[in-house]
């Protein structure tokens, strides 16, 4: 990877449940250590596992989002969700700052980080299905209604979107991924 910037872009990784985003975005950090994670702040149980997140309750938010600490938060599947006004420091001297977003905040991630980079993580419905039913978390119901959001498109307006199908290997989504944010390498 060529040197960093003085200010890495935030490079938000968007896609359905079970799509393989934070395991994604580990990899890329493992493989680009000049690329940063950034953790959320989610009104999640702490014992739901998943990715590394900072689990709040739902008066903890709302005091956070009071004295603006998040640069960004919003609502989705009843819970809530905030990206910390520190992301800044983390894109200091990076890459890049990986963050995971919902697709329906991305407009608005837009206009707060200028320089945003969207992928677009994809799978094939029966490996999406695969992956949703070996975590854990929903019941039949809960796997059907995922598989049913999971084609649901990006908004219209955004800039910089890269699409990557992690379907098979994570390598070769991550040479994918890669590729798209360094096309230096193609």
């Amino acid at each position: 990877m060529s040197a960093a910037p003085v200010k890495g872009p935030v490079i938000a990784v968007v896609g359905p449940s079970g799509v393989g985003k934070d395991s994604l975005m580990s990899a890329l950090a493992v493989c680009c250590p000049q690329l940063r994670l950034m953790r959320r702040v989610i009104t999640r149980a702490p014992e739901a596992g998943g990715e590394n997140y900072q689990a709040v309750t739902e008066a903890e938010f709302s005091a956070l989002a009071e004295t603006g600490v998040f640069a960004l938060h919003w609502q989705a599947h009843g819970l809530h969700y905030g990206i910390p006004q520190d992301i800044d420091t983390l894109r200091h001297g990076s890459a890049g700052v990986l963050v995971n977003l919902s697709r329906a905040v991305l407009l608005q991630a837009q206009e707060v980080f200028e320089d945003l980079i969207v992928l677009s993580v994809t799978a094939r419905p029966d490996v999406l299905a695969e992956r949703l039913a070996a975590r854990g978390r929903e019941n039949t119901e809960g796997v059907r209604r995922r598989l049913e959001r999971a084609g649901n498109p990006l908004p219209e307006g955004l800039a910089r979107v890269h699409q990557i199908d992690n379907s098979g290997a994570l390598s070769a989504a991550v040479n994918d991924a890669l590729t798209a944010l360094q096309p230096e390498r193609a």
